[in-house]
């Protein structure tokens, strides 16, 4: 018996032009990325192309350039190259692109050229989940996450090494130039003064390149330890001042030995640490995940309970996350205009100057001093920190110098293991795992977004900023494809 097929022919001429909104189906995630793209204001990035005078080549349009990136970046598409090819394979790429094909060049260099601009449409991104009701700021969980920077761990050298190879390079290039004057005397008495040619040899050049990069990176290394050193010398001072008023008020001596000053000018960096030649301004950390070291950035993020919106994004290079409690809270304010009820961390986050700094007052803290167990809370695990002023905290205690200050502290840490103890802090405190780390599943794992393209610490903050303003997007999209589909 025979079956009837329809046809299939791949030379069947067109008898009318083709649609692009026939390309895709009415609820793509393409088509929300033009939605997007035309409520963004991108004058910023318009204002470049000051000429008016309507010579030279057509440049692509901005708009579409951004619906690209955008949707790129959305489905884990970031190389210029892959970007390029998908204009010509991918359906929803080429409805984007408006069926255009800019080359991998010209996507590149439009991502250099407006990657700040880029990165602050964040805000507006973050505006939009607002208004659509997708952030309550009832609960705020803060975590990072370490993201591979471009550059191998293998390119990076420690001082010690540093110091070791300068030594012999510096030698082998007295060598070569001893040798390079030896043949220019040979020349000269062959030839004459002045005649052949003795091109500096590709030895002595690679090595004298070798060895700028090698002393740049020491005197890197030695102005952080520097910067660092000055930075404790400022804290030391501003102890043994307290020190001094505390023993005028007593009228006796504090007993044990005061702090010493270190002596910014004297320090030397330690003797592994370490200066990446590719990314110098990326560090070795360790990936929480597969506890393996890379070379890496520390990226922050504050994620809103509601819809697991990122309300604040940042990157560090700080290995751990001590530091990062506050800043993060900070530009949570700074960008949504207010404060969350609830704000919860792990026990990387904690330190008694940050639960009690008065810029998070106002805020319900829950951080956890104790690391949790594997496979579930240790007794002291998360708790709920009340705001505690440092300076109620300190009154609070006998003294003041290092012995009162850590009477206060542990006395913060009581306190806050105590209160994860009720009802209404564990219920609050357990949820924070289910807030914040699906978001870095969702990027590192469902979009593949494992690592930056960009390379020095301004770079990638402006890129890390694009990951998680696609992020965002991607929950507007969800939503709105929920709400439709109920």
């Amino acid at each position: 018996m025979s079956k009837r097929f329809r046809t299939c022919t791949l030379d069947q001429p067109l008898l009318l032009p083709p649609s692009l909104q026939d390309w895709l189906p009415e609820h793509h995630l393409a088509r929300f990325i033009v939605d997007v793209a035309d409520e963004l204001d991108l004058a910023k990035i318009l204002a470049v192309y000051g000429r008016q005078d309507g010579r030279g080549l057509a440049a692509y349009h901005p708009v579409m350039m951004v619906r690209l990136l955008l949707y790129g970046y959305c489905r884990g598409v970031v190389s210029s190259r892959k970007i390029e090819r998908a204009t010509y394979e991918d359906i929803a790429f080429r409805y984007l692109a408006a069926d255009q094909h800019p080359d991998h060049d010209t996507i590149s260099n439009f991502r250099q050229m407006h990657l700040q601009s880029i990165a602050e449409l964040f805000m507006q991104a973050l505006q939009l989940c607002d208004k659509a009701g997708l952030i309550k700021l009832g609960h705020v969980a803060i975590d990072g996450t370490k993201l591979k920077a471009n550059a191998s761990k293998h390119k990076a050298m420690s001082y010690d090494r540093m110091t070791e190879k300068e030594k012999q390079l510096r030698e082998e290039v007295e060598k070569l130039l001893a040798q390079a004057a030896q043949a220019d005397a040979e020349e000269d008495a062959t030839y004459g003064k002045g005649k052949g040619e003795n091109d500096l040899p590709a030895e002595l050049a690679r090595r004298e390149s070798r060895l700028k990069k090698i002393a740049a990176a020491k005197a890197a290394l030695e102005q952080e330890a520097r910067e660092r050193a000055e930075a404790k010398k400022a804290e030391v001072e501003a102890r043994l001042e307290e020190r001094r008023k505390q023993e005028e008020e007593e009228g006796k001596k504090i007993g044990g030995r005061p702090p010493q000053v270190p002596d910014p000018e004297q320090v030397t960096p330690e003797a592994k640490a370490q200066k990446n030649f590719t990314d110098p301004e990326s560090r070795i950390m360790m990936d929480g995940a597969t506890k393996s070291f890379q070379q890496a950035y520390n990226a922050q993020a504050a994620v809103d309970s509601h819809s697991q919106v990122i309300v604040a994004a940042a990157i560090t290079q700080e290995v751990n996350d001590k530091k990062q409690l506050v800043p993060m809270l900070e530009q949570t304010e700074r960008n949504m205009g207010r404060k969350p009820e609830h704000a919860t961390a792990d026990a990387g986050y904690f330190s008694e100057a940050a639960v009690s700094d008065p810029k998070v007052e106002g805020i319900n803290l829950l951080v956890a001093p104790d690391r949790q167990k594997h496979g579930g809370l240790s007794e002291q695990s998360g708790q709920v920190i009340h705001h505690v002023p440092k300076a109620e905290a300190e009154q609070s205690q006998p003294g003041v110098g290092a012995e009162g200050a850590a009477a206060a502290e542990k006395s913060l840490v009581e306190q806050m293991r105590e209160k994860l103890r009720s009802t209404a802090g564990k219920a609050i405190y357990k949820m924070r795992k289910a807030v914040v780390e699906p978001v870095f599943g969702q990027i590192k794992e469902r979009r593949k977004l494992r690592g930056f393209l960009f390379r020095g610490l301004e770079k990638v903050k402006a890129e890390w900023k694009i990951i998680c303003l696609t992020h965002n997007l991607l929950k507007l999209y969800l939503a709105g494809v929920r709400s439709q589909e109920a």
